[in-house]
């Protein structure tokens, strides 16, 4: 969400030559709101509903997901394999702070349900030990599954295959390439419903220059993704 707090409804309202007490309120109801009227709104007025809503919360709007859309398909630079990994290196694997999350879960239980929350009485700092112990298998789990996916994207050469096997088990450049479209895919779906860390969507979202001519094209990649 952009950092800008101001958000004149009044504004907003007057300029589409609507009453005061419209129905529904640009204020309270952002989302029903621009689904009826974005088109009918400047880019200098729409950006004020950045400061009212989130990228993730836009994507109810159809028209901003296929600006979204299209904008994904112009194969931007962001969206090459490099640039991506280098940008959303955690989309790759398992991201570290659902571990974190989890010791801190932990922690949270052992302070305050664990012996009716005097767990501190009796073991003193058991909530930060327990903590301690399910973010290190987090990270061991972590350490397994990137060895795992060394082993993919680095193939080991067996001079005992067959020549029709060469190129088709796990481990070869096909499957690293696919391992690669997977997480590029990964990329445009989360960067489509707004789940990316990027202040691109504060101005990508209110640009009208996006708006495609095929929406049935568009239409259609959403609903085989449903």
């Amino acid at each position: 969400m952009a950092s800008q707090s101001f958000f004149d409804s009044n504004t907003v309202l007057t300029y589409l030559g609507l009453p005061l007490d419209y129905d529904p309120s640009p204020a309270l109801a952002p989302i029903p709101f621009l689904t009826k009227h974005l088109r009918q709104l400047p880019p200098n007025i729409l950006h004020w509903f950045s400061s009212i809503t989130t990228p993730q919360q836009r994507t109810a709007v159809l028209l901003i997901r296929n600006r979204r859309f299209n904008f994904a398909q112009s194969n931007p630079p962001e969206f090459h394999f490099p640039a991506a990994m280098q940008r959303w290196p955690t989309l790759s694997e398992e991201p570290k702070r659902i571990g974190q999350e989890e010791a801190r879960e932990e922690k949270e239980w052992a302070e305050t349900t664990f012996l009716g929350g005097k767990s501190q009485a009796y073991v003193g700092k058991l909530g930060t030990l327990l903590g301690g112990y399910e973010e290190e298998r987090h990270l061991e789990r972590q350490r397994q599954a990137k060895r795992s996916r060394l082993d993919d994207f680095l193939p080991e050469v067996d001079e005992s295959s067959d020549e029709e096997e060469e190129g088709s088990g796990p481990g070869t450049p096909e499957s690293a390439q696919a391992l690669r479209e997977l997480f590029l895919r990964r990329v445009r779906e989360r960067f489509i419903y707004g789940h990316l860390e990027w202040d691109i969507y504060d101005t990508l979202d209110w640009d009208d220059s996006w708006d495609g001519e095929d929406r049935e094209a568009e239409d259609r990649w959403f609903d085989d993704d449903e």
